[in-house]
């Protein structure tokens, strides 16, 4: 293992850590705007994820963001991962074992709700229609709920506020738009299940 600046560790870490928390505070009352939530034309469009996508366009700022915030936390990971962890002494924990059952429970969930998605219109199709199977039965934002599962999971498994970090900002980035798309299914469709939750089953 070579050195490990734990000074940059945790200062990338708790960065991370409250740039969720403003996002959350940002989005508390309005959500980003794009998807089912776009409220305007915005003049700049990413073009490949558009002629893929059967929906509505994706904003390059979005995009770019997306982009900025993936670099920043993808060596945030790796240089834990190689040069902090002690992962030696996690083979035979079960944090180790509880983490990797977690993440690949979410990573299910995020994939088959994913796949419901996708198949939920024809093509040409561009209007919006209610998902059904799977966690759909009971929460607005399955696929959602799997990533945050995933990433906690990852979180427990490497043990370290770097990866917890990452948990947190998924949970604030995406735990609101869940919220919202909850909103807007029950504001659009008037049949939609008054059981279903938003997140979490039964609960929120």
């Amino acid at each position: 293992m070579m050195y490990c600046n734990q000074d940059l560790l945790n200062y990338l870490s708790f960065g991370i850590v409250l740039a969720g928390l403003w996002h959350l505070y940002h989005h508390k009352k309005i959500q980003t705007c794009y998807g089912r939530h776009m409220r305007h034309t915005l003049p700049t469009r990413t073009f490949i994820y558009s002629f893929l996508v059967r929906g509505q366009p994706y904003p390059l700022n979005v995009m770019v963001g997306a982009i900025f915030f993936t670099s920043i936390n993808g060596f945030l990971q790796g240089y834990y991962l190689l040069h902090c962890a002690q992962l030696d002494e996690w083979k035979t924990d079960c944090r180790l074992k509880i983490g990797l059952l977690l993440f690949y429970t979410g990573m299910a969930i995020n994939m088959h709700s994913d796949y419901c998605l996708r198949n939920l219109r024809k093509g040409g199709e561009v209007i919006y229609k209610v998902p059904e199977g799977g966690l759909f039965e009971y929460v607005s934002a399955p696929n959602y709920l799997g990533e945050i599962v995933e990433w906690f999971g990852y979180a427990m498994a490497t043990w370290g506020f770097a990866s917890l970090s990452f948990a947190v900002f998924t949970t604030c980035f995406i735990g609101p738009r869940a919220i919202y798309h909850h909103r807007f299914y029950n504001k659009h469709f008037k049949s939609y299940s008054k059981s279903r939750k938003a997140l979490i089953p039964f609960l929120l």
